[in-house]
């Protein structure tokens, strides 16, 4: 069975480590998105620097994709769709850079069952789709 493996790291670095190791461990490929949390959003909205135009402060949603697209991208999410057996490797080649996912601030990493996977290169293979 095919598992989506998912980690989110506000560490750029480290984030971008952890797909070089995943790869190297065998996961058919890992996609790297860049991306913000709600609560730093909404952080930045309640500082004090932010400068928001009169007519863009009529609402919540209005100031909220103002502020967004003003906002440095400063998460990773890292996805790869993998044999169920590679999902242990990638756990600890996770753990290896990040640390404790427990720990605050270290990354979410979480794997979801697939009940299908269309256009996933198998490694085991040299077809293009699982």
């Amino acid at each position: 069975m095919m598992k989506l493996i998912i980690l989110i790291t506000s560490n750029v670095e480290n984030g971008l480590d952890v797909a070089v190791r995943w790869q190297e461990a065998g996961a058919p490929g890992v996609t790297v998105l860049k991306s913000f949390g709600l609560y730093s959003l909404q952080r930045k909205m309640m500082g004090d620097s932010l400068e928001v135009p009169l007519h863009i402060a009529s609402s919540m949603s209005s100031m909220m994709a103002y502020v967004l697209r003003e906002m440095e991208l400063n998460n990773h999410v890292l996805l790869s769709v993998v044999p169920e057996e590679l999902v242990p490797m990638l756990l600890e080649e996770a753990r290896a850079v990040m640390g404790d996912l427990l720990e605050p601030n270290h990354g979410v990493a979480f794997v979801v069952p697939l009940d299908e996977a269309i256009g996933v290169r198998n490694p085991d293979s040299d077809d293009s789709a699982t």
